[in-house]
């Protein structure tokens, strides 16, 4: 079936019908006395809903499904494991809710037996009508456009494409610096005939308005967050998305396959994952502030008995796309200990002794609680429980001089953990921390962070314990 709006009809349509029929068919006598036959159906009450009861039931079922649903409904590209996959995953969030709803107590609940039976025949029926309806290229070959930020780039990629190609997105700035192309305006034409459909604001008009099937991204550099927005906005209205080889970082695209265009390897976090990151952010900061509290007050005393400066230190960081966010953490070093030398990684990361350390901080370096206060930039926004350890800017420019595609990094949020902490990787070893960080980058996705969270958890408490035992 084509993109557009046939597409979204269809979708909610099959939501509605097959989700009706499930209904329909779990409250029927026949079939509830045969579902009631197995053990671990048998408990549960076999009283089908009548007039109505059954349309209420019937109704909320339809409604949060439908609900739940709503972003499959964009005519987007997909793999039949995908589109098994994702409408699974609604399906079972969908039941969740559904079992909440029921868990109220009110003249219409919706029957524990209900939502038991409707549960397997929806994760069979929907998953199949996603894959039956499926976006399919258009038989007039793919209608695509190129969006980039170089035109000597787009016009080097527009060449590799195949199928219609429509025109090109681009800045308005960049039309008006390069030479070769002063006099072009928006309508005007590029060199090799190529049309501006516009600049970088307009690419969901031009996706919508032209019906495009794939967008070509052409930028120079491609930790930009043009890239990004254009990456989004590919996704947000069911768009395939294609970079070229030689004008994107790798780490953007598969390792395998063969031509010059290939799909982007990195998707936008589902927005179910998404959420469901986000509160726990907020969960884990909000519970360790909390509970940590005593340990808290232990901390500021200590430091004040031993030297009696400041408790906290204050640092700036590099955030997502190199741009900058402060942190806190429990002061570890004299005061002013680099007045002079600058920022540095500490020798005590290679596993030596570095000398501004106190004794306060050594213990809380080596439990990691001087990192506590960064729970607070966890409840801000600033950073995440999961994603590559931010670095100082000053520290970030030399390691970029030494460390090919360190910048890859600032694709995602930074981490109070990830892959290169729970791997006793440090900055000491930029090369291999690249290698974890952007192995995070890949691969990112709720249940990663929680193996992540749960193997640091687990070396936090080893290293209190040895701590403890070497006082």
């Amino acid at each position: 079936m084509d993109s557009g709006w046939r597409y979204r009809v269809a979708s909610v349509a099959g939501v509605v019908v097959l989700t009706a029929i499930a209904v329909a068919l779990v409250n029927n006598a026949t079939f509830q006395s045969i579902a009631t036959t197995v053990p671990i159906f048998n408990r549960l009450p076999a009283d089908p809903p009548t007039g109505s009861e059954f349309t209420f039931e019937l109704l909320v079922t339809i409604a949060v499904v439908v609900s739940v649903f709503l972003p499959l409904y964009k005519p987007r590209p997909r793999r039949i494991l995908d589109a098994v996959a994702l409408a699974q995953k609604r399906v079972l969030v969908a039941v969740l809710v559904l079992a909440t709803i029921g868990y109220f107590d009110y003249t219409y609940r919706l029957p524990r037996l209900t939502v038991v039976l409707v549960t397997p025949l929806l994760l069979i029926a929907l998953p199949a009508w996603f894959v039956w309806i499926r976006k399919r290229p258009s038989s007039n070959g793919e209608r695509t456009i190129v969006v980039g930020d170089d035109l000597q780039v787009i016009g080097e990629v527009a060449r590799e494409v195949d199928g219609t190609l429509l025109g090109y997105l681009c800045p308005t700035s960049v039309v008006a610096t390069t030479e070769r192309t002063e006099a072009i305006a928006d309508g005007g034409i590029s060199p090799g005939g190529l049309e501006r459909l516009g600049g970088l604001s307009r690419i969901e008009d031009v996706l919508v308005e032209y019906d495009v099937d794939t967008v070509v991204l052409a930028f120079e550099h491609a930790d930009r967050a043009e890239f990004f927005g254009a990456l989004d906005a590919c996704y947000e209205y069911g768009v395939n998305a294609k970079v070229h080889r030689d004008h994107t970082d790798s780490v953007l695209t598969a390792s395998g396959g063969v031509g010059a265009l290939v799909n982007v390897d990195i998707e936008p976090w589902d927005i179910q994952d998404y959420i469901l990151k986000r509160a726990f952010d907020i969960a884990f900061a909000s519970v360790g502030l909390v509970a940590l509290s005593p340990v808290i007050i232990g901390i500021v005393a200590a430091i004040k008995v031993e030297d009696g400066g400041s408790i906290l230190y204050r640092q700036d960081r590099t955030a997502v796309f190199g741009e900058t966010f402060s942190i806190y953490k429990f002061r570890s070093m004299i005061e002013n200990a680099e007045d002079g030398t600058g920022a540095k990684i500490s020798d005590e990361d290679a596993g030596g002794v570095d000398p501004r350390v106190t004794s306060v901080g050594r213990v809380l370096r080596q439990t990691h609680l001087d990192e506590i206060p960064q729970l607070w930039s966890i409840l801000r926004g600033d950073m995440s429980v999961v994603g590559p350890r931010p670095e100082r800017p000053e520290l970030d420019s030399d390691i970029q001089t030494g460390v090919v595609d360190w910048q890859k990094r600032w694709f995602v949020k930074p981490g109070l953990t990830g892959p290169a902490q729970v791997n006793d990787v440090t900055g000491k070893e930029p090369g291999e921390k690249l290698r974890y960080d952007l192995e995070y980058v890949r691969d990112q996705s709720f249940s990663y962070d929680m193996k992540l969270v749960s193997r640091q958890v687990w070396s936090v408490i080893i290293d209190v314990i040895v701590a403890y035992r070497t006082s």
